[in-house]
């Protein structure tokens, strides 16, 4: 199998998201798995990573090469207008590397991450080389790319593939309303390690008055509308802290909110953090933060990472009200679901979940065990093997997933 991306962990431990490698190592035990993705400074050379056959492909000089990280694609060209240059290079030298290498390799199939630009790197191999593709949008490419001539190429992704995945119903319902059209739509999120890395924990005791936000500070998180909220919660309880785990481009204007407000005493930037140190922040908080939103852009979380990693600790949540949520909390979204950008709101429901913590680690053991037989990677990676399987030998798969 050919793994087609763009964020993919630069080196071991990459503090950058690394969903599509996890999902990748877990798929050798079934199939060789190659890699494609863009280089970046630092990163590390082509080879081996868990198993995982890693190969960088250069779209610039090397210190250029700065489109995919600290932030994503789409911020990075908000924030920086000559990036613009680097997306032909980038695009073109994906596919260039990919023919090169199925002129040298046996590949079955391509799994493509993200809908523009992988889906269309597939697209072209496809009716160049005749070979299959499963896509697999994660939320940016389908709610954040928009336009005639974007939903124009998305359908067009769509209709080639031999299947296409989402990561939660909110997701395949946006894809079918612009008319994406694949000869299998499935919803498969990407997974979380509920078994051994994001489990409760044993020995650690929760924080009284802790609150805790992680992920990339960029607008779709509603990091602002959280620290709008947050002279609400001091003025009741004034010794709650917000810890926020992450990094990113919105950093510098959110320090300034923080100082403005004059609650910089009570909010902690914690920087960028590796996989290995975030189970015992979720496991300290009194309660995880998520002030998701729909951005101006239109562009929302697919199924947060994240949010699963916190539920899988059994830490308490208050997420922000977006459609993608609800796939992982179903029923208890309206316990703990709220207008993010309605800071009294959200103010409200953090102070109700820190005034009555047994309450709230009862409820959040709850909504552990009904997310962990969907979303732990054993059973994704079953699920993308049946996929990708199918979509190699031309059949239909199992039809397992949701």
């Amino acid at each position: 199998m050919l793994v087609l991306a763009s964020t993919y962990p630069r080196w071991a431990d990459d503090v950058e998201p690394g969903f599509v490698h996890e999902l990748s190592r877990r798929l050798t035990a079934k199939m060789d798995v190659i890699a494609l993705v863009p280089d970046a400074p630092g990163a590390d050379p082509n080879g081996m990573l868990d198993g995982v056959e890693v190969i960088r492909y250069r779209y610039a000089p090397r210190r250029l090469q700065t489109l995919v990280n600290n932030g994503g694609i789409a911020t990075n060209l908000q924030r920086h207008a000559w990036k613009w240059l680097l997306i032909p290079g980038f695009v073109l030298g994906q596919y260039a590397a990919a023919r090169r290498l199925l002129k040298q390799r046996r590949i079955d199939v391509i799994h493509a991450h993200w809908l523009i630009p992988q889906g269309l790197v597939a697209l072209r191999l496809r009716r160049r080389f005749a070979i299959p593709y499963l896509v697999t949008s994660h939320g940016g490419d389908l709610f954040g790319l928009r336009g005639r001539v974007l939903n124009a190429l998305k359908r067009r992704v769509a209709a080639s593939s031999s299947a296409m995945t989402v990561v939660s119903s909110a997701m395949r319902d946006e894809a079918m309303a612009i008319g994406l059209t694949s000869p299998e739509l499935a919803v498969l999120p990407m997974g979380v390690d509920l078994c051994r890395r994001f489990v409760p924990g044993a020995r650690e005791e929760r924080a009284t008055d802790e609150l805790l936000f992680v992920g990339r500070l960029v607008p779709k998180k509603g990091l602002p509308y959280l620290l709008d909220a947050m002279p609400r919660v001091l003025a009741r309880r004034p010794s709650v802290r917000l810890n926020i785990a992450g990094f990113g481009p919105e950093e510098p204007s959110l320090r300034a909110q923080a100082l403005r407000l004059g609650i910089e005493s009570s909010v902690n930037f914690l920087g960028a953090m590796p996989q290995t140190a975030l189970p015992q922040l979720y496991r300290r908080a009194s309660v995880f933060v998520a002030p998701f939103i729909r951005d101006d852009t239109g562009n929302q979380e697919g199924l947060p990472v994240v949010l699963m990693e916190a539920i899988g600790c059994g830490c308490p949540v208050v997420v922000g009200e977006v459609a993608g949520v609800h796939d992982l909390l179903g029923d208890a979204a309206t316990d703990v679901c709220v207008d993010a950008r309605n800071a009294e709101a959200l103010a409200a429901a953090i102070l109700a979940t820190l005034d009555d913590p047994e309450q709230a680690i009862e409820h959040a053991k709850r909504i552990r065990d009904a997310a962990a037989s969907r979303v732990d990677w054993g059973v994704i990676a079953d699920g993308y093997v049946d996929l990708l399987a199918a979509c190699a030998s031309g059949m239909p798969s199992k039809g397992t997933h949701a």
